[in-house]
């Protein structure tokens, strides 16, 4: 469920950017098919990096 809302939310986001870039370029046309593909990239790397990080605690000056 976890990699659907990051897909999701990255489509949302992305799309967003995308409008907001274009709206102040001077009124160029939207370009859904570029941003799609981007939000799927950034997608990929969101899931890529979470994968990569610890998942254990980190220890207290005590434990050592």
């Amino acid at each position: 469920m976890q990699y659907i809302m990051t897909f999701v939310w990255s489509f949302i986001l992305v799309h967003m950017i995308n409008f907001v870039l274009m709206s102040l370029g001077g009124g160029q046309a939207l370009h859904l098919a570029t941003a799609s593909l981007l939000s799927v990239i950034f997608a990929v790397l969101v899931i890529l990096i979470s994968m990569t990080l610890p998942d254990d605690p980190v220890p207290h000056h005590s434990e050592h």
